[in-house]
């Protein structure tokens, strides 16, 4: 039996699905709705003093990622949580887990042609302009200040910074801040292209990630991919 979508988060599918080719799976998932409990080896990466709020979406974010990789044809298995946080997908996978309090999203791939995949989800509100100096370059609040509606794209920046971030550090598995990476925005086209602002080895400064976005939904949803 087949089980109904509820229309808030088939929109929300509908609103993220063209960021993604065919070879990337998407699943969705909403924390306030009583997600299925994750398997044991991956709640096994909970602390015990987490609260009903965490257990909630994190539970919503492996059962979005049970769904992709459901709709890849592969038999679900559990994503454990590495020493860093970080999810460890199992062996030929790639993929990107995201969560907000109303949604948790997921994307997975096979690994190969796809190296790197980076989604965040973000509630549709303003990033306070208090906030930009710690998330944006000088050039990028240069950019901010003409733009109509610049604390919604303020929190497209931070985002789109966190996806590429996801996205390279599949590839990279290194840490660095939001001053690492310096964005370029499109807004008509909604797509974005991040430049390393130094090396990551084996990015290089000067590399970029490109990525796009969608804004709907209640949701500011960013995306990124890395092939070849």
């Amino acid at each position: 039996m087949t089980t109904a979508i509820a229309p808030q988060n088939q929109e929300r599918l509908t609103l993220v699905r063209p960021l993604f080719g065919d070879d990337i799976a998407l699943g969705l998932s909403d924390p306030l709705a009583n997600p299925p409990a994750p398997l044991s080896a991956e709640a096994a990466g909970l602390s015990p003093n987490a609260v009903a709020k965490r257990r909630n979406e994190f539970a919503a974010g492996r059962a979005a990622a049970h769904q992709a990789m459901a709709q890849l044809g592969l038999q679900v298995q559990p994503i454990r949580v590495g020493k860093n946080r970080a999810p460890i997908w199992p062996t030929g996978l790639v993929g990107s887990i995201t969560h907000t309090r109303s949604c948790a999203m997921a994307v997975v791939a096979r690994a190969g042609a796809i190296r790197g995949l980076g989604i965040d989800v973000e509630e549709n509100k303003p990033l306070a302009d208090d906030l930009w100096p710690a998330i944006c370059s000088p050039q990028e609040q240069s950019w901010l200040r003409r733009q109509a509606n610049p604390g919604q794209m303020a929190k497209v920046i931070f985002s789109a910074k966190e996806a590429a971030y996801k996205c390279q550090f599949s590839v990279s598995a290194r840490y660095y801040g939001f001053d690492g990476m310096e964005l370029d925005i499109d807004p008509e086209r909604q797509r974005f292209s991040a430049r390393f602002c130094a090396d990551q080895p084996p990015f290089h400064c000067g590399d970029r990630i490109t990525g796009g976005f969608a804004i709907g939904a209640g949701l500011i949803v960013t995306t990124a991919e890395l092939r070849g």
